[in-house]
């Protein structure tokens, strides 16, 4: 539901850490091959339909490698990509450009796929209230780049981390000794050191959902796994007091049932882990 993990610090910190583990003490095939003034350009080809996303991204690789290259974007993240588009150019030192390629592609062909699925998905609910959500089931020290693409594909973001927000899950819930036990206990831990976190509570059938209310003070209500009509039943007797999220499961397929329940959100994990990468390359020309 927010994008402040976006920042120019962060991006740099990503790259750099990309480069390290891709380029480490030398591209030996480019510095072994290609002369060290050799100038060329390359074009970025969109290979298959979808929303291309990343090519933010790729502009600052580039140009974190190599502040020389000419790098101009010809579309926008969020745009909608045929088959044989060129989503930019680039030219100046050819080994600038061999070396950077593949973390290009490797990111923008993830993010575009995360995208183009993300768009899907929000419209075939585009005639409900409900708005898609992304989960925690992303790549390891991907994330920030997974949930970009979410949102250039026209979802939401979820929380980002564990220290964002506050989710009580069935296993907090057991663990703690019910959901009193846990609400409560969280309140005091979130008072005592001074955090405004948003709480979110997850409900497994009626009765956990009229005993969060019962307790109140949270901010989110997690229906999980449950079946369409008691998730119909679980709206009606939320009724707008706090907003609610359906979870657990939720396919294609499913989806638009889902939304029809009247439900605020919808997470599926499956946006970021569960995605086909959109056909790209960059070709010398």
């Amino acid at each position: 539901m927010k994008e402040n993990y976006l920042t120019q610090e962060n991006l740099e910190a990503f790259i750099q850490a990309a480069f390290k583990e891709d380029v480490g003490e030398g591209d030996h095939s480019t510095l072994a091959a290609i002369p060290k003034n050799q100038t060329g350009r390359a074009q970025l080809i969109i290979k298959e339909d979808g929303i291309v996303a990343g090519l933010q991204l790729a502009e600052m690789i580039f140009h974190s490698y190599d502040q020389d290259l000419e790098v101009k974007l010809l579309m926008k993240d969020g745009q909608v990509a045929k088959k044989g588009d060129i989503g930019l150019t680039v030219s100046g030192k050819a080994a600038s450009i061999l070396t950077t390629e593949r973390l290009v592609l490797n990111c923008m062909q993830r993010m575009s796929g995360i995208a183009t699925k993300t768009h899907q998905l929000t419209q075939l609910i585009s005639h409900t209230k409900a708005k898609l959500l992304d989960t925690r089931k992303t790549t390891p020290n991907f994330r920030m780049l997974e949930k970009w693409a979410v949102a250039i594909g026209g979802g939401e973001n979820h929380r980002f981390a564990l220290y964002d927000m506050v989710m009580l899950k069935d296993n907090h819930i057991d663990f703690a000794g019910g959901i009193e036990a846990a609400i409560l206990s969280t309140k005091h831990y979130l008072k005592e050191n001074l955090l405004d976190l948003k709480i979110e509570v997850e409900t497994r059938n009626l009765d956990e959902v009229k005993e969060v209310l019962a307790v109140g003070g949270i901010d989110v209500i997690m229906l999980d796994n449950m079946s369409y009509e008691m998730m119909r039943e679980a709206v009606k007797i939320i009724d707008g007091a706090v907003p609610t999220e359906a979870s657990g499961g939720i396919t294609e397929e499913t989806l638009k049932n889902v939304a029809e329940c009247g439900v605020d959100f919808i997470s599926v994990g499956a946006l970021t882990h569960h995605i086909k990468s959109l056909d790209i390359s960059l070709k010398a020309y």
